[in-house]
């Protein structure tokens, strides 16, 4: 039988990890390079010319005598943790295809879990912010899903009470292979929020594949061409080819929170569809993953605690 190579590509081993980020300079210097690409500017008067603090690893602008972190105004910020700790969470949580709960940080990285929760949830957030600027486009199989609910009702998706539901869409190329997808919670499968999601995370000119639910024809109202399948409901429905690929992530999608995950607070859902979204769209490469998600978390705006617990 022949091996998927995503599949079975090699990733990061846990020594080549420790070679690349095992002490804080190490992770220190990589922030730094991520951070300013083109070397440093001083991000209040923009001058390029600066000196090195090596007691506080502050560089201070000759210019304004401004004094920056390479972590201030970023997603690290007022962080007390060490940056390999911050290094170690990021392996984890992108090194596993079904990530890594909160409680298991705490277990792994050998810190409270408050501060391990704090940490993923930030992570989480990073991964959330990049995927809501990437649109699909091209063939795109669509469906309605929904995470938790109560069991005891014995209804199931649609009729079921308490459930949060999300729009589950891929994008397959030419040979009908997936490339990427997308999970978002909405407010309801209604024709007004199913045109708000099409606007904001298809590209014109999609042609989306649905079943019969009607809403999904306000995605032509985003310029996308609409074809519905009729597919019923059981086993067959699930086994149609036109929705091989949105059922099989899904499917995916749902062990992965089930293994990792005892539960989760709803208001959070988003956070943890991103995380799966965020590892399944770029799964060509697993080592670059870590400089990729250091690099978007270093353009993400603080958050504080308040703000974290939220949710969204």
């Amino acid at each position: 039988m022949k091996r998927n190579p995503v599949q079975f590509q090699k990733g990061l081993s846990l020594n080549a990890f420790l070679k690349r980020y095992g002490d804080e300079e190490k992770c220190f210097e990589t922030l730094f390079r991520l951070r300013w690409l083109d070397g440093f500017f001083c991000p209040n008067c923009g001058h390029d010319k600066s000196c090195h603090l090596n007691t506080r690893k502050l560089r201070q602008c000759y210019r304004c005598h401004r004094q920056t972190s390479v972590i201030a105004g970023t997603i690290f910020e007022s962080s007390k943790l060490p940056l390999t700790i911050w290094f170690q969470a990021i392996y984890l949580l992108t090194q596993t295809k079904k990530g890594i709960s909160a409680i298991q940080l705490h277990r792994q990285l050998g810190i409270s879990y408050n501060a391990a929760w704090r940490m993923k949830h930030k992570l989480m957030q990073v991964m959330l912010k990049r995927g809501e600027k990437q649109r699909l486009s091209g063939l795109v199989q669509m469906d309605d899903a929904y995470l938790g609910g109560e069991r005891s009702s014995g209804k199931r998706r649609r009729g079921a009470s308490g459930k949060t539901p999300f729009v589950a869409a891929v994008q397959t190329n030419d040979e009908g292979h997936p490339q990427r997808i997308k999970f978002s919670v909405v407010r309801g499968f209604r024709k007004p929020e199913i045109t708000r999601w099409a606007e904001q995370h298809l590209t014109a000119g999609s042609h989306v594949i649905s079943d019969g639910l009607k809403c999904f024809d306000a995605v032509t109202q985003a310029g996308c061409a609409h074809e519905a399948v009729i597919s019923g409901g059981g086993r067959a429905a699930v086994q149609k080819p036109e929705f091989y690929w949105v059922n099989t992530v899904l499917g995916n999608l749902k062990t992965a929170l089930r293994s990792s995950y005892h539960s989760f607070d709803a208001k959070y859902a988003q956070r943890y569809l991103a995380e799966f979204e965020y590892r399944f769209n770029r799964r060509y490469s697993l080592p670059d993953l870590i400089p990729r998600l250091a690099y978007v978390a270093l353009r993400t705006p603080p958050m504080s605690e308040k703000l974290l617990k939220h949710g969204l």
